[in-house]
């Protein structure tokens, strides 16, 4: 085999170097930017409707579009716990949202209440440590900023991105919202209260990330070292089945749920995502399906609040329109919902995005609902939001400027880690 010349080789190590360095300025530029147009924003209006209540089967579903209908409700669940409280929260800011649910769980555990937090490492780390100062009553298991020093392997560099909230075994909270002031009146998000057998799975959800054991390295927070009993009594079938990636299980069921139900969709496929970078297979779903005379309609931010992740899922849009796929750019606030609705039967609340982080990365819980009821609802939320939505065609996308494109297509390697 003839040696490879030596200034080829440093021709090609030249090159590699420049265009790294390309897409690092060039990241950069649009994050500095972003950050000084976030600067002269003041707060945002948007569409949102009343809390709307759905029945599936033996399960009640109340669904929340706005923070300030959603955080007195959880808040008045944990203040009337009598028995145990599992939260968990991928961003709990110290703000004074953050506070209420702090004394709000401190005071369930002086009553005598059990009470389990979990929340993730790395997306606090803004936060001032002494926020999570929680008394002994309160077990405490946080997600480590590194769990493996093979941080490469997926099994082991997911985040714990999954919110939820299981009171007493009877009632749980299950959505986008994480736990802060911002997002209690500036993002539109969505989120789902759930009483009934499907509490159970909810539940066991929470036990079975709590006794995992992962290993912390490098950035340490003590961790409560007490296993939960594993008895919750789950039924084998109902409309409402909790799909969760586990990715020390190398498990992702919820990127295979929304695909089965893609496939089988013969009428609309209406999605809200915060964040849309799909893998090779959804998008080619996706497609198929607007093909075939499926009605598919897709929520994204115009300006979402990680920049980045615009510019990745913008380099999508001219394919998806050629397919056929509509998409709709919410304008004037951040909308981080995780929902989608098929067919006026099946539809899905959760934590996921429509990313590989969230399909193939992190921890995260979605509901898999059928129900023509919850359905109805979820579309009239989706049909609220577009009153909110600029949609954009082919046409019209494909005029934006040479810079633009080329960002898009300089920064377009970057889509796997995101």
């Amino acid at each position: 085999m003839p040696l490879i010349p030596r200034r080829v080789k440093r021709a090609v190590g030249i090159t590699a170097v420049s265009v790294l360095a390309a897409q690092v300025t060039a990241a950069a530029a649009v994050m500095i930017n972003d950050h000084l147009r976030k600067r002269r924003k003041g707060p945002p209006e948007f569409p949102h409707l009343p809390v709307t209540e759905a029945i599936a089967h033996h399960d009640e579903v109340r669904i929340y579009s706005f923070g300030e209908d959603l955080y007195p409700d959880m808040l008045a669940a944990i203040d009337t716990a009598t028995e145990r409280i599992y939260f968990e929260t991928f961003i709990w800011k110290g703000d004074e949202m953050g506070r209420r649910f702090k004394r709000a769980l401190i005071r369930a555990a002086e009553r005598g209440v059990e009470v389990y937090v979990v929340y993730d490492t790395f997306a606090n780390m803004v936060v001032d440590p002494s926020f999570f100062e929680l008394p002994t009553a309160v077990h405490v298991k946080t997600h480590p900023l590194v769990q493996s020093a093979a941080f490469w392997n997926l099994r082991y560099s997911g985040r714990d991105h999954r919110k939820l909230l299981v009171v007493d075994g009877a009632v749980a909270f299950m959505g986008g919202y994480n736990i802060g002031s911002l997002y209690a009146d500036s993002w539109r998000d969505t989120h789902g209260r759930f009483t009934g057998p499907c509490v159970a799975e909810f539940e066991n959800a929470f036990i079975d990330y709590w006794n995992m054991r992962p290993v912390h390295l490098f950035w340490w927070r003590p961790s409560s070292r007490v296993e939960l009993p594993d008895t919750i009594h789950r039924s084998w079938g109902g409309p409402i089945t909790v799909q969760r990636n586990v990715p020390r299980w190398s498990v992702y069921p919820i990127r295979n749920m929304y695909l089965e139900a893609i496939d089988r969709a013969r009428k609309n496929i209406w999605l809200t995502t915060a964040y849309l970078i799909p893998d090779n297979d959804f998008r080619t779903a996706l497609g198929r399906a607007a093909k075939r005379g499926v009605d598919v309609r897709i929520i994204v931010p115009a300006e979402s609040n990680h920049i980045l992740t615009d510019w990745l899922s913008r380099g999508f849009y001219s394919g998806m329109l050629r397919d056929g796929i509509r998409l709709f750019l919410y304008q004037n606030a951040m909308v981080h919902a995780k929902t989608a609705t098929i067919d006026g039967q099946w539809s899905t609340i959760g934590t996921a995005n429509l990313d590989r982080l969230s399909l193939v990365g992190n921890y995260e819980i979605n509901a898999e609902i059928i129900s023509p009821a919850v359905a109805a609802a979820l579309e009239t939320i989706f049909v609220t939001d577009l009153t909110n939505c600029r949609e954009i065609d082919l046409e019209s996308w494909e005029r934006r400027t040479p810079a633009a494109k080329f960002t898009e297509g300089l920064l377009a390697p970057w889509r796997p880690f995101f």
